[in-house]
């Protein structure tokens, strides 16, 4: 993959101050740290995606052991390849891409094979996604006893729970200072069932910023304002963008009008990999996210987005990369969960040992 070289990331200032339209927001303000993944070489004391991790050598690798059929897939090793190829491709011409070659190449690097010899009950090395010291990272959550690096695994399959078709998440909490001698070569699966499974290595550029709830979380009356102001404020986008244009408007389309700063979109939750903050649930009706040791409500622990940003929140774009086209950091870490959405992950703030749970959006 393309090599990115290690620079601060800035978000832009907001394009309205929500305080000032909402001033009870206040009171909600809380702060996020965006990771801005960005496709490097992290080393094993870096928090990273996909990168080396900090593993002992003596502690077995974590495994998916829930019976699923696990040996036709394609090969983490094809997946890179693929990916290298096509960045180059379109980097070379952005117009046309790969060439017939690269075309032949790209057939035969998509292609499934199959280990006969891996039965579904066979224990299935996960994928290392991400590691996070705390060090770093000022709004990520403390783990329990004094642990102070987080280490976050997935099976490469999505066949898993009531429904088959789910994933298998796995969080550990580690003392970075007790690992004395690291695993030099962890386990891979030979083949996944999903690409965006696979994460591209990437170092990060932690930036902390201040973020607000998901609106229909805030107050019933509060939400019914903030409601009220944005559909009064896209009917007046929609009668400048009219006045504008005179005799033409006639011709203009839906995608042609300017979008009103939104703020679900551009005034309250980032996009992105992050930790911290509040959870996003565009998707969904928000829901109860209980400890199920203890009932306690649980926080965000991490973020996990398919997107840096996308065209509702390209407002978040960093300053240093407003001017790169989309494809060359929208989507650094070629992770990809659900239908281009984002896994949200919750820890007990009582006691961070007990069970995590999460959502995806």
């Amino acid at each position: 993959m393309r090599r990115v070289a290690s620079m601060t990331r800035t978000t832009p200032p907001r394009p309205l101050d929500v305080e000032a339209l909402f001033p009870e927001l206040a009171a909600y303000r809380g702060t996020t740290t965006r990771l801005h993944p960005r496709p490097g070489s992290p080393a094993v004391s870096s928090s990273s995606v996909g990168g080396p991790l900090l593993w002992p050598s003596d502690e077995p690798w974590p495994v998916c052991t829930e019976p699923h059929a696990r040996g036709t897939g394609r090969r983490p090793a094809d997946i890179h390849r693929e990916r290298q190829v096509l960045a180059d491709a379109w980097d070379r011409d952005p117009d046309s891409g790969p060439t017939e070659q690269e075309r032949a190449l790209l057939a035969e690097l998509s292609r499934e094979h199959r280990v006969a010899r891996l039965a579904d009950t066979d224990p299935l090395p996960m994928i290392g996604v991400a590691q996070l010291y705390r060090r770093d990272l000022p709004d990520l959550l403390a783990g329990p006893d004094g642990c102070d690096l987080l280490q976050v695994f997935w099976c490469p399959f999505d066949r898993h729970g009531r429904t088959g078709y789910g994933m298998s998440l796995d969080l550990r909490w580690r003392r970075s200072s007790e690992v004395t001698e690291v695993l030099a070569v962890p386990p891979r699966p030979e083949v996944v069932g999903f690409k965006g499974y696979v994460p591209e290595p990437c170092v990060l550029h932690p930036e902390q910023v201040a973020t607000y709830p998901f609106a229909g979380l805030l107050p019933e009356g509060l939400c019914a304002r903030i409601d009220a102001w944005e559909e009064a404020l896209e009917e007046a986008f929609e009668e400048a963008f009219e006045e504008a244009l005179g005799e033409e408007a006639d011709d203009a389309t839906d995608a042609d009008a300017p979008e009103p700063p939104a703020y679900q979109y551009d005034l309250s939750i980032p996009p992105g990999w992050r930790v911290g903050g509040f959870a996003s649930w565009h998707l969904t009706d928000p829901a109860p996210m209980d400890c199920r040791a203890c009932t306690a409500p649980m926080d965000l622990l991490l973020t996990i987005d398919s997107r840096e940003w996308d065209g509702g929140s390209g407002s978040w774009k960093p300053l240093e990369e407003r001017d790169l086209p989309t494809h060359r950091c929208a989507v650094p870490t070629e992770v990809t969960v659900g239908r281009w959405g984002q896994l949200n992950v919750f820890a007990c703030p009582v006691d961070p040992s007990h069970p995590h749970r999460w959502s995806i959006q």
